[in-house]
């Protein structure tokens, strides 16, 4: 009986190895607002490893559009940070989310009367409302 030479499989591991990106994939988990200051929830693949970014536009910059970006090495921190935006909804006004990276602070305003939070990052600083809070909940309770 003939045995094969491993050599022979080469060409065809290389060509199989040929089709994995290399490049890292992003994919839109959720569009959290549009319009002049959008926010995105995106998950980013990386071969074998997922993480996932929400990136909004810097509000400090109103001349000009600066995308930020908050991420998250896994979904284990992205729950947290769903986690918070729940505890902050039943809290009040003035409550803190204080994590390494960012913090988020529940801020109602007596104007329209709606509950608003406001992300801070290094370099960056948003605020969003309790819709917009929802969409981002849904979408990271999906996740496994």
């Amino acid at each position: 009986m003939n045995k094969l030479n491993p050599f022979f499989f080469l060409p065809l591991t290389v060509l199989a190895l040929a089709w994995l990106p290399l490049d890292p994939s992003a994919s839109n988990l959720a569009e959290v607002r549009t319009g002049q200051w959008p926010m995105n929830l995106e998950r980013d693949i990386d071969r074998r490893d997922t993480s996932y970014s929400l990136i909004f536009r810097d509000q400090r910059v109103e001349d000009a559009v600066v995308m930020d970006t908050l991420e998250f090495e896994n979904v284990g921190q992205l729950k947290y940070f769903g986690q918070a935006l729940d505890v902050l909804k039943k809290g009040h006004t003035g409550d803190i989310a204080t994590f390494k990276d960012y913090s988020l602070k529940r801020a109602d305003k007596r104007f329209d009367g709606g509950v608003w939070y406001i992300l801070r990052i290094k370099f960056g600083i948003t605020d969003f409302q309790q819709p917009e809070a929802d969409i981002m909940c849904k979408t990271i309770g999906r996740l496994r």
